[in-house]
């Protein structure tokens, strides 16, 4: 039976390590992240669904103390710290022409590609929710090998794009640090709202 046939539930284990008692972590340890994790990171990240299968997320892997001080000008002061002590920190960002890709990922739909080239505000925010879909996804593969993520909205997308994407395609939408925990690295648990809150049944 193929992994298509069937669906399988996460045992507790793995919901606590996903979703429960996953965390931000803040700091981290020196224990260096390899690219093979960081290859099995994306290896699980990209398979969820995006619209249209278009797959726009990339991902810069910053590691390098060279490139880390490229970075760290344009993140905003609270984070700068949590950036120098990650091993890695992954730019998420949007692929601007995603739709170049389309007769290879939507092959059954060739022509999505010259809609999408006529018409830029579907394509920016086909893009936007995509590669938003994508950062989840991203999050949840980081914590599945092993690793806490670090999710920073804190930064100058401008700057990072002029530094790193200089072409203009690629479009930063998150910072994500990646690594080992440190010292003292959670703050504490936030709540969260009451079902009744969030939910409805019709």
């Amino acid at each position: 039976m193929s992994s298509t046939d069937s669906v399988t539930t996460l045992d507790a284990h793995a919901r606590e390590l996903l979703f429960r008692n996953a965390r931000t972590a803040n700091t981290f340890s020196s224990e260096p992240v390899s690219d093979e994790v960081l290859k099995e990171v994306w290896e699980l990240a990209k398979w969820p669904p995006t619209a249209a299968n278009t797959q726009p997320l990339r991902v810069l892997y910053v590691r390098s103390d060279k490139a880390k001080e490229r970075l760290l000008p344009h993140v905003a002061e609270g984070n700068v710290d949590k950036v120098r002590s990650a091993p890695v920190t992954a730019v998420l960002a949007m692929d601007s022409a995603f739709h170049e890709h389309i007769p290879t990922v939507l092959p059954f739909r060739p022509e999505m590609k010259d809609a999408l080239e006529a018409n830029e505000d579907m394509r920016t925010s086909m893009g936007t929710f995509g590669s938003t879909l994508q950062a989840g996804y991203f999050i949840l593969a980081v914590r599945s090998v092993g690793l806490t993520a670090g999710p920073m909205a804190g930064f100058d997308s401008a700057g990072v794009d002029s530094e790193f994407f200089g072409d203009g395609r690629w479009k930063s939408t998150l910072l994500v640090n990646v690594g080992h925990p440190g010292k003292d690295p959670w703050f504490d648990r936030l709540p969260r709202l009451d079902d009744d809150e969030v939910l409805r049944f019709e």
